[in-house]
C-alpha cells in the first residue's frame, strides 16, 4: 500500500480522504490556494503546501503545480476527489508519465467517456439502452434545428462536454429551440472550454438513478448498488437516497447489470457512477458515467457498510476487487442532504462570508456529517459554498426520514444564509415522503417548498419569550457582578421608568420587522401583538430548550439566542428573528434606486446583453453574472434607456457594485 498521497483537491472531500488514508497508515500531503492558507484541509494533512491564488484555475487547476509538489513531497499517488481535475484526462495521463499512481480510472477511459455524444455511441454499440437523439459532430444551427424537428418535442440540449447541470435546456417547440440552443453553447463554452452540444428525446417525469461500479485493473468489474438522485432543482441534486424506493428487485438487478456492462465496455478501473434517466413505466436510459467518486457516495458506504475511499487506494495500488458480486449487500437505508451557504428565499443566490455560528448534529451510527469547515471559517465566493453533507442511516426508509428531520432541527448556522428550512420543509413534502418525486418537480412545484410569507404566531411568541429570558439571565449575571447589587437598575423585573413594567421588542425577520409590546418578567409575561394579547406562563430556558405554558397550553421549543439573533424551532420549523433597535429612521429607496442595476454579490461579468441608448423593458436581461458556479440573469428593474454601463465581459465586481444605468 502507498505510504504517501497527495490530494489534490479541497473542502470536505480533500478531509474525506484524509481520513481513510489516516486509517490505513498512509501520510497525506494537501494543496492549497491562497484563499485556503487556514482551511480544514490544510490542517488536517501531515503536510500542505501553496499552489497559486484564490481563482481555481490560479490553483486547483494547475496540474502543473500540483505535480511538481507531488514530487517533491515524494507522494506515491494523487488521489483528485470530485471537480477541479478529477475527470482531466490529460492530467491522469500526467500522473502516469510521471511514475505517480492516479486514484481513478485511466485517462483512456475518461476520454471515452468525456464526451457524452462518444459515450451514448459506445453504450449504444455495447447493448446498453440509450435515449433516441443526435450526438454528431455537424454542429451548423441548420442542421441541429432539423434534428430537433426529427427526434420530437419534448427534447433537451446538452453541453457534450461536461457536467454537473451546466449547458442544459428543455425546449418544448420548435420555436424556442434556436434560442435555447445559443445560450446552452454560450454556457458550455465557459464552463467547459467547448460549446459542442448533443439532443435527445426528453422523458417526461423520469427518475435519475445511478448505479455505483468498482473496477480493477485486472478485469473484474461490479456494482454496490444504486441511489436514487430525483429531488434535483435546475439539474442540481438536492437529496440523494439508498436503495430507491422505485426500483423492484427485477429492475434494480437489470439496471445493475447495465451498468457492469457499461464497466466493461470501457476497460473500466476504480470508482465510477453509471446515471441513468428511469421512465415511470420502468424503461431506462443511460444518460453518462461519472468517472470519479460523487458528492453522494457516503450513502452507498452506509448502506453497505464500505469504505469506497479505501476501495479506491487498494485499486490504484494494483490490487484486485475487495469483493466479488456476490459478498454485496444492502443493509437498511441512508439519505444525504448538502447544507449550502445560500438563500432559497432569494433564487438560491449563493453566499459567502464568516461562519459565526456552526452547529451541527453528534455524530452516531445514525448521523454522519462530511464537512470541511468549522465555526468561524469563511466560506468564500471563489469555490462551492457547500458547507457541510449530513447523511442519515436507520433500518427502513420512514426511520430515516425521521432521523434526518431531527438531524435538520440540530443544525444552526449564523453567518451567510443557507438552505436548512429549505431542506427541512423538503423532508415533510408529500412527494418526499411518498417517494413520487420525479426530476423536475422541484422546478414545477418551487413555491411548495420556500419559506412561508406569513410568519407563525406561535414561533414569535417562543422567540420573544426567549429574548426576554435571557435578556433577564443576562441582567442576573451582571447584577452578581455589580458593586451595587441591591439598585432597581440591576433587577431583571421588566420595570421601567416611565414605563409602567412594559418592554417594547422590535425583531426582523427577511423583509419583515415584528414589533412587540412585553409586561411581566421571570416566565411570567404578557405580550402584545398587534391587538392580540397573549399570555406566557410558566416559562424557562434550560440547556437549549424552552418550555412554557402559550395562552394556557403547554408548548416546547428548541430555543437559542446568539448575539443579536433569536431561533427557536417546534421541531417541524423553525424562526430566526433578529433583534434590532426600537426606533429607526424609515427610507424608501425603492425610487432612489430602480435606476441602478447592483451585483447582488462578487462574481465575474460573463455577458453583457445591452449598450447605453437601448431601450429595455421590465425583466430584461442587460448583463449576465458568474458567481460561486453559477451564472445570474440581472435584469432591468422597469421600462426605459440603458443610459450607462460601467462593466464589460470579463470584469470582476464586488457585491452591491453598480453594474449599469437607466436614464431617469
Amino acid at each position: 500500500m502507498f505510504e504517501k498521497i497527495l490530494i489534490a483537491n479541497r473542502g470536505e472531500i480533500a478531509c474525506r480522504v484524509i481520513r481513510t488514508a489516516r486509517k490505513l497508515g498512509i501520510r497525506t500531503v494537501a494543496v492549497f490556494s491562497e484563499a485556503d492558507a487556514d482551511a480544514q484541509h490544510v490542517r488536517l494533512a501531515d503536510e500542505a503546501h501553496c499552489i497559486g491564488g484564490p481563482r481555481p484555475q490560479d490553483s486547483y487547476l494547475r496540474g502543473d503545480a500540483i505535480l511538481d509538489v507531488a514530487k517533491a513531497t515524494g507522494a506515491q499517488a494523487i488521489h483528485p476527489g470530485y471537480g477541479f481535475l478529477s475527470e482531466n484526462a490529460d492530467f491522469a495521463d500526467a500522473v502516469k508519465a510521471a511514475g505517480i499512481a492516479f486514484i481513478g480510472p485511466s485517462g483512456t477511459s475518461m476520454r471515452k467517456m468525456g464526451s457524452k455524444a462518444g459515450a451514448k455511441d459506445l453504450m449504444a454499440a455495447a447493448g446498453v439502452p440509450v435515449v433516441p437523439g443526435y450526438t454528431g459532430e455537424d454542429q451548423s444551427p441548420d442542421l441541429l434545428q432539423r434534428e430537433a424537428d426529427r427526434i420530437g418535442y419534448p427534447l433537451m440540449i446538452k453541453a457534450a462536454h461536461g457536467g454537473g447541470g451546466k449547458g442544459m435546456r428543455i425546449v418544448r417547440s420548435a420555436d424556442e429551440f434556436l434560442p435555447n440552443l445559443e445560450s446552452c453553447q454560450r454556457e458550455a463554452k465557459g464552463a467547459f472550454g467547448r460549446d459542442r452540444v448533443l439532443l435527445e428525446r426528453y422523458i417526461e417525469h423520469p427518475r435519475h438513478i445511478e448505479i455505483q461500479i468498482f473496477g480493477d485493473a485486472h478485469g473484474h468489474a461490479i456494482h454496490l448498488g444504486e441511489r436514487e438522485c430525483s429531488a434535483q432543482r435546475r439539474y442540481q441534486k438536492v437529496l440523494e437516497e439508498s436503495p430507491s424506493p422505485f426500483l423492484t428487485p427485477e429492475l434494480r438487478a437489470r439496471m445493475g447489470a447495465a451498468a457492469v456492462q457499461a464497466a466493461h465496455a470501457i476497460d473500466y478501473a476504480n470508482a465510477g457512477t453509471v446515471e441513468f434517466i428511469v421512465a415511470q413505466d420502468g424503461g431506462f436510459y443511460f444518460m453518462e458515467i461519472n468517472t470519479r467518486l460523487q458528492v453522494e457516495h457516503p450513502v452507498t458506504e452506509e448502506v453497505t457498510g464500505l469504505d469506497l475511499v479505501e476501495w479506491q487506494l487498494r485499486i490504484a495500488d494494483g490490487q484486485v476487487l475487495p469483493s466479488g458480486q456476490e459478498d454485496i449487500r444492502q443493509h437498511g437505508h441512508a439519505i444525504e442532504v448538502r447544507l449550502y451557504a445560500e438563500d432559497p428565499d432569494a433564487g438560491f443566490l449563493p453566499g459567502s462570508g464568516t461562519l459565526q455560528t456552526l452547529r451541527l448534529p453528534p455524530p452516531s451510527r445514525q448521523v454522519r456529517i462530511d464537512s470541511g469547515v468549522v465555526e468561524g471559517d469563511t466560506v468564500t465566493i471563489f469555490y462551492d459554498p457547500m458547507i457541510a453533507k449530513l447523511i442519515v442511516w436507520d433500518e427502513d426508509r420512514p426511520r430515516a426520514l425521521a432521523r434526518l428531520r431531527e438531524a435538520l432541527a440540530d443544525c444552526e448556522i449564523i453567518g451567510p444564509k443557507s438552505n436548512i428550512g429549505f431542506l427541512e420543509r423538503l423532508v415533510r413534502h408529500p412527494a418526499i415522503v411518498e417517494a413520487r418525486i420525479d426530476t423536475g418537480y422541484l422546478d414545477r412545484h418551487l413555491d411548495e417548498f420556500l419559506a412561508p410569507s406569513v410568519t407563525d404566531p406561535a414561533l414569535v411568541l417562543a422567540a420573544a419569550s426567549t429574548f426576554l429570558l435571557q435578556q433577564e439571565a443576562t441582567a442576573r449575571s451582571n447584577a452578581e457582578g455589580s458593586s451595587d447589587p441591591g439598585s432597581p437598575w440591576s433587577v431583571a423585573d421588566g420595570w421601567r421608568l416611565g414605563h409602567a413594567g412594559a418592554r417594547r421588542l422590535a425583531f426582523t425577520h427577511g423583509e419583515h420587522r415584528v414589533e412587540l409590546l412585553a409586561h411581566g418578567h421571570a416566565g411570567e409575561y404578557r405580550i402584545v401583538n398587534g391587538t392580540c394579547n397573549h399570555a406566557i406562563a410558566g416559562a424557562r430556558l434550560e440547556d437549549g430548550l424552552l418550555s412554557a405554558r402559550f395562552d394556557g397550553a403547554m408548548r416546547r421549543y428548541r430555543a437559542r439566542v446568539s448575539g443579536d439573533d433569536v431561533l427557536v424551532h417546534d421541531g417541524q420549523q423553525r424562526l430566526r428573528l433578529r433583534s434590532e433597535p426600537l426606533y429607526r429612521r424609515q427610507i424608501d429607496n425603492a425610487a432612489a434606486t430602480e435606476h441602478r442595476i447592483r451585483a447582488p454579490m462578487p462574481g465575474r461579468v460573463v455577458l453583457v446583453q445591452a449598450k447605453p441608448g437601448d431601450t429595455v423593458s421590465a425583466g430584461d436581461v442587460v448583463l449576465v453574472l458568474e458567481a460561486m458556479k453559477m451564472e445570474l440573469a440581472l435584469k432591468s428593474p422597469r421600462d426605459g434607456v440603458i443610459a450607462e454601463l460601467r462593466v464589460q465581459a470579463g470584469d470582476f465586481v464586488e457585491a452591491d457594485t453598480i453594474l449599469a444605468m437607466l436614464e431617469q
